[in-house]
């Protein structure tokens, strides 16, 4: 139970880091870019895993859609990778897969979700299938980078070993944990 509520907590701050740090964009195409919520899409696939990573990713873009601070092309791009990243890792083992996944996910398969929420919701007649997917890929590159970075300098210092043990802990079979 304690690692779920461990989870769920970082999930709930990674959302508000999000929503905070969405005002952070650049311009590319059709589509506003938003690099940090791909960095925080890699680290919530590391580590929160496949279903936490779906739920931080559509809360952020649902708060910020609520908010005014995005669009409905939030939802499938950060959705996809997230999920993708955290899946591949999971598979894996390795960061590296993380992000395939992130790029893969919100780059191709969320740039080509967004088809039809632009054309039927957002009444884009402009939008083919293929129309946000390099903006999203510039995006998700950036974001990445930035994920490299930061994953880089946190194994270096053995940050990352600690963070993943404290929000992967589990207590021993058969023992109750003393709080």
């Amino acid at each position: 139970m304690k690692r779920n509520v461990k989870k769920l907590a970082l999930a709930a701050m990674m959302t508000a880091l999000g929503v905070c740090l969405s005002t952070f964009s650049i311009p590319v195409g059709a589509s506003r870019c938003f690099p940090i919520q791909h960095l925080l899409n890699v680290l919530a696939g590391i580590f929160l895993g496949p279903g936490y990573a779906l739920g931080f990713s559509f809360s952020t873009a649902l708060i910020r859609n609520l908010l005014g601070t995005g669009s409905l092309l939030a939802f499938p791009g950060s959705m996809a990778g997230a999920f993708l990243g955290a899946v591949l890792y999971r598979c894996s083992g390795k960061v590296w897969m993380t992000f395939v996944g992130e790029i893969a996910g919100t780059g191709i398969i969320g740039g080509m979700l967004c088809y039809p929420i632009a054309s039927l919701l957002m009444g884009n007649s402009e939008a083919a299938i293929f129309t946000y997917v390099l903006p999203f890929l510039i995006s998700t590159a950036g974001g990445c980078m930035m994920a490299a970075v930061l994953l880089g300098i946190l194994s270096k210092s053995g940050a990352f070993r600690y963070l993943k043990d404290m929000v992967d802990e589990q207590p021993a079979m058969g023992k109750r944990r003393s709080s």
